[in-house]
């Protein structure tokens, strides 16, 4: 069983920054990939990023270049430091990690993020 808490929501002007952080804690064994998943009102959730036990990384389209993912595996927390932020960036954000193998993940409680135009 994993648990995880994020921080780091807000509201920003477009342009600006942010980093969301995710804290990962509970029961498990290991902790596999760890990504960024956003849903706005009326849409579709969509993956944001993700990255690998080992560090390898993946981007949606729309934020490459302006997003980066990152993880400190000593203290289980990932983060996703957002630059540039646009309106249509706007969205909770919600942590999603893989643990123990078996597709089992856990989804952090989401932060909202608004960007004004």
């Amino acid at each position: 069983q994993v648990q995880l808490v994020e921080s780091g929501g807000g509201l920003v002007q477009a342009g600006g920054s942010l980093r969301l952080s995710c804290a990962a804690s509970g029961t498990f064994f290991s902790i596999n990939t760890m990504g960024w998943y956003r849903q706005a009102p009326g849409k579709q959730r969509e993956l944001v990023a993700d990255i690998t036990s080992d560090g390898r990384t993946n981007y949606a389209d729309s934020v490459k270049g302006r997003f980066t993912i990152s993880r400190d595996n000593a203290k289980n927390v990932v983060y996703l430091r957002m630059n540039s932020l646009k309106s249509e960036d706007t969205a909770v954000y919600y942590c999603n990690v893989g643990f123990d193998g078996l597709g089992r993940t856990a989804w952090g409680q989401g932060t909202q993020v608004t960007v004004s135009s």
